[in-house]
């Protein structure tokens, strides 16, 4: 068969043929012939333009679709929920966890809108000098008079991770993360545990003994029988695991942080 030599770019559409195969061979049938090779240089942007993929959906856009969606769902499965919510909320939990994206409390528990009083921070640290954190608990506990209070830490979290390391995170999140280091100190090697879990659950354990030195937990706590818990979740498998929090000090943490 007889050679076609086609030069390639060329600003100007023009190729060269030596012993076409046929006197009636034109661009266009050149075109059919070699489509992927003939292609102008002023054709560029609009075959880009073609063949670009097409933008990924804006992230905040498809949450907005995705509300309108749910709650048109939720009202169509209980009429009454949004207008009972609109008027109050009765949560019988507190829950203190992770900021993390992947432990969402309400859906995890299986649970519905105004079940759950939410307080989130990251890596589940509790401290009592930390304004946000007490407040919530100070409203949860006698004001919408919650009967649990879960403290929950969960598998993989990336607070505990940097905890265990030795690299700056950087802003504010050294200092945050302290209480997770001093509790690696206390750990040691082998505390810490395989993949950090030791000091995941010694987290859970410190928040909860945090909560029970708190002068309006400890009055709920003999007045109402409110319920102190510590949980974690595991990323892996979707399931709650609930610690064994001993209270072997209660009667001397009573004489030293009840307030009358």
């Amino acid at each position: 068969m007889a050679s076609t030599k086609i030069l390639f770019p060329s600003p100007s559409f023009s190729f060269r043929t030596r012993r076409a195969p046929h006197p009636r061979i034109t661009k266009l049938s050149l075109f059919k012939l070699c489509p992927c090779v003939v292609v102008p240089f002023h054709s560029h942007s609009r075959l880009n333009s073609l063949t670009k993929s097409a933008p990924s959906p804006d992230a905040f856009q498809a949450a907005l679709r995705g509300n309108k969606s749910w709650s048109q769902t939720a009202s169509g499965e209980n009429a009454d929920l949004f207008r009972r919510l609109a008027n109050s909320q009765a949560p019988q939990i507190l829950w203190i966890g992770c900021s993390d994206s992947r432990v969402p409390e309400t859906t995890i528990l299986g649970l519905k809108p105004g079940d759950v009083f939410v307080h989130r921070n990251i890596a589940n640290v509790l401290s009592p000098h930390d304004i946000s954190s007490q407040a919530v608990i100070f409203f949860a506990v006698n004001a919408l008079k919650v009967k649990h209070v879960v403290l929950c830490g969960h598998t993989n979290c990336g607070g505990a991770k940097a905890a265990l390391g030795n690299k700056r995170v950087g802003g504010v999140l050294d200092g945050w993360l302290a209480p997770l280091r001093e509790l690696r100190m206390e750990l040691g090697p082998e505390g810490v545990g395989e993949e950090g879990r030791g000091l995941v659950d010694a987290n859970v354990k410190r928040g909860v003994e945090v909560l029970r030195r708190n002068p309006e937990v400890i009055a709920a706590v003999e007045e109402r029988g409110l319920k102190i818990h510590g949980v974690v979740y595991n990323v892996a498998t979707g399931q709650l695991e609930e610690l064994e929090c001993g209270d072997e000090a209660e009667d001397k943490r009573k004489e030293a942080f009840k307030i009358q």
